[in-house]
């Protein structure tokens, strides 16, 4: 299947959140698309997009454009799919990176035609423990390469190293775990160099490792998974989900208002 091909059959369909261009997709798409991309090894990258993503946009040029460039941006967050579908977008879906990931998996665990997995960020322990636990829970499917970068800036050297790392591992589908708005710009600044579907999943690798817990179901389905995480981290996340929460509220109001 060819470039051209893809594109004509993935022919997007966009809203704008707050001026950022968010995809109108369902799971099924979603995981197809990850699928045709990952096996062609293109370089393109996927934004999952919540409200704290979206309200930082407004004051951060270099992830403004990061988000935008994506090949795909999903709607993280309950409150993201709720006003979508106050746009007409009556059947959005919450596509969120832990849940993407996880169901990927099973697909590719499924059948055999799924591309191989690299992994791309956290903690060496959280590594360790991720690859153990996906290996147990999806014995098919392929883990290719895993790296935990370094808190700084990584060299020229160093980028280099790791890019060839992951092509020369055949990875068609890069997991990356770095937090936002860093893993945004490090997808986007790798596009064109390597050969693979990269998707920023925030703190999926620490859900899926168990090194931190997620909130219980309820609370996902309710909109409330952010308040379980500022309650887990108040001093850290206070004022990303306080304020950032305030400002999204706003700025909705003003949006609706504006189209009515």
């Amino acid at each position: 299947m060819s470039e051209v091909e893809v594109d004509l059959i993935f022919n997007r369909k966009k809203v704008s959140v707050l001026g950022v261009f968010i995809d109108v997709l369902d799971w099924d798409l979603v995981l197809h698309k990850i699928k045709v991309w990952g096996s062609l090894r293109d370089s393109r990258y996927v934004c999952i997009c919540n409200v704290h993503s979206i309200v930082t946009t407004s004051s951060d040029i270099e992830f403004y454009n990061a988000v935008k460039n994506a090949d795909m941006a999903t709607p993280d967050g309950a409150p993201i799919a709720w006003f979508m579908r106050m746009l007409d977008c009556t059947r959005q879906q919450r596509i969120n990176g832990p849940d993407l990931m996880w169901r990927y998996c099973l697909e590719a665990n499924r059948q055999d035609d799924w591309p191989s997995i690299y992994l791309y960020g956290s903690r060496e322990e959280t590594l360790s423990i991720l690859q153990q636990r996906l290996a147990d829970q999806f014995p098919k499917l392929s883990i290719v390469g895993a790296y935990s970068p370094p808190f700084r800036a990584l060299n020229s050297n160093e980028e280099l190293n790791i890019i060839n790392d992951i092509n020369d591992s055949g990875a068609g589908v890069i997991w990356v775990s770095l937090g936002c708005p860093k893993q945004e710009k490090w997808m986007a600044a790798q596009q064109g160099k390597v050969r693979g579907v990269m998707i920023g999943v925030g703190a999926a690798f620490d859900y899926h490792a168990g090194t931190v817990v997620r909130a219980p179901l309820w609370m996902q389905y309710s909109g409330l998974e952010w308040l379980h995480r500022l309650c887990s981290e108040p001093r850290r996340l206070w004022r990303r989900y306080l304020v950032t929460n305030t400002i999204f509220i706003i700025k909705v109001i003003k949006q609706l208002l504006k189209n009515n």
